[in-house]
């Protein structure tokens, strides 16, 4: 697992706040936020909004993403957890998506 650095920005730009604040303000109040460690890269900040939307941002680490949460009003922490996987609607478009080449199949 990658760890955080004394080099890795530990709070969100303003870019990722404004697409979080965004996202909420889209999608509706209150909003879930699962923050999970993607290795070098960093981290996920997956959106889920209670009308079943689902989005991300990606920042430099876990930390930076807790922060993130932690920042932007009416987005609460969750896990997946039953009642957060309940919540996202994923639509037949989404799943051909995340099929890729498959999908045609």
């Amino acid at each position: 697992m990658a760890e955080e650095t004394e080099n890795t920005p530990t709070a969100p730009t303003a870019r990722q706040l404004a697409s979080a604040r965004g996202f909420v303000a889209k999608h509706g109040k209150p909003s879930r936020a699962v923050v999970e460690n993607i290795g070098l890269a960093g981290a996920r900040v997956v959106l889920v909004g209670p009308d079943g939307a689902m989005g991300d941002v990606l920042v430099a680490g876990v930390e930076t993403g807790t922060a993130l949460v932690e920042q932007v009003d009416d987005l609460e922490a969750a896990e997946w957890d039953s009642e957060t996987v309940k919540t996202v609607k994923i639509g037949a478009a989404h799943r051909r998506k995340m099929a890729g080449p498959r999908a045609g199949r």
